[in-house]
């Protein structure tokens, strides 16, 4: 069974008229950027969707913490940047870096006094 469907192709308004709906209103823009977004993930391949909507959350997770739009575009640009390096070494075949953690058992502190 083949998990390809028919995708719906979306068309943008000009790039100068979105620039007018994000300055002039912020909300009515971000609204309109959902909706793209649901729409993208909801014309994808089943086994697709978990993930996209995974990161689609990250992307507005990150978003929100952002001051306004020239922050977010720096933001999301290094975001993309950590991604490319991942797929770059995913397709090398490099393995995923690790971190080393120094992990000491809690029952070394349980009969201390001083500890609460």
């Amino acid at each position: 069974m083949s998990t390809l469907r028919h995708t719906s192709s979306q068309t943008l308004p000009p790039f100068d008229e979105m620039v007018r709906m994000a300055e002039r209103d912020p909300e009515a823009f971000e609204q309109f950027r959902h909706e793209m977004a649901k729409e993208m993930i909801e014309n994808a391949s089943e086994n697709m969707k978990e993930r996209l909507w995974a990161q689609q959350s990250h992307i507005d997770r990150v978003i929100s913490t952002c001051k306004n739009p020239h922050h977010t575009n720096v933001v999301l640009m290094n975001e993309l940047q950590k991604q490319v390096v991942k797929f770059k070494a995913a397709l090398e075949g490099e393995p995923a870096p690790t971190q080393n953690a120094d992990v000491i058992s809690l029952n070394t502190f349980k009969d201390r006094d001083d500890f609460y």
